[in-house]
């Protein structure tokens, strides 16, 4: 990673992805979680202070090491153990059938295979378990679908790789989990970085 990637862009996501509006949704998709639970993006950690009781340790994937440093006051402020494992999504340094559940929040956009990093997380769900996620991605409004095309090659040479069309529902379906629920929605701001998908795919 360039100086930008590593040092610049983790504080950007961080202060873009804070607020009110943002801790509300990742509450709400992280309250039924339980057990051992994988999170791939963990990033500077947001998402610690909405894990539920219930969660008895977090398993912790991402590639950068500011990350780790800005996520370091969350974490210890956590009753939850949080564990880094790996960098790379993609790869996953686990056990076949080994976690409970999977949480990934503004994750998908920017994993350059994000089809096989699904496979693997598929892989290392236990039968029953399930992902849970909130991503942002392409909009049914063919208006707006129009722009997140036009916008995704800037979009990922300054933002990490993120991508703004991906069709997050049908990538989770590829992977063989299946869908248990999915809500579409925006968020206030530009809709073409906007429409969110918050959902729950299991593993059968």
């Amino acid at each position: 990673m360039g100086f930008y990637e590593e040092h610049v862009l983790p504080r950007f996501v961080d202060l873009a992805l804070s607020g009110k509006e943002f801790d509300r949704l990742r509450a709400r998709v992280a309250r039924e979680l339980e057990g051992e639970t994988l999170e791939v993006g963990f990033g500077s950690g947001r998402n610690v202070p909405h894990y539920p009781a219930s969660v008895t340790k977090v398993i912790a994937v991402d590639p950068s090491t500011v990350g780790r440093k800005l996520a370091a006051r969350r974490v210890s402020a956590s009753s939850v153990p949080v564990e880094y494992v790996g960098l790379d999504g993609e790869a996953l340094p686990l056990e076949d059938g080994s976690i409970d559940h999977v949480l990934t929040t503004w994750t998908l956009c920017t994993i350059p295979d994000v089809g096989r990093a699904l496979t693997e997380m598929k892989r290392v769900l236990r039968p029953g378990g399930s992902l849970h996620f909130l991503e942002h991605g392409r909009s049914p409004d063919p208006k707006v679908a129009r722009w997140q095309d036009r916008l995704t090659p800037l979009q990922r040479r300054i933002a990490g790789g993120c991508h703004l069309n991906r069709p997050i529902d049908e990538i989770v379906s590829r992977s063989g989990l299946r869908l248990a629920r999915l809500d579409n929605f925006y968020v206030r701001g530009p809709k073409t970085f906007g429409y969110m998908f918050e959902g729950v795919a299991t593993k059968q």
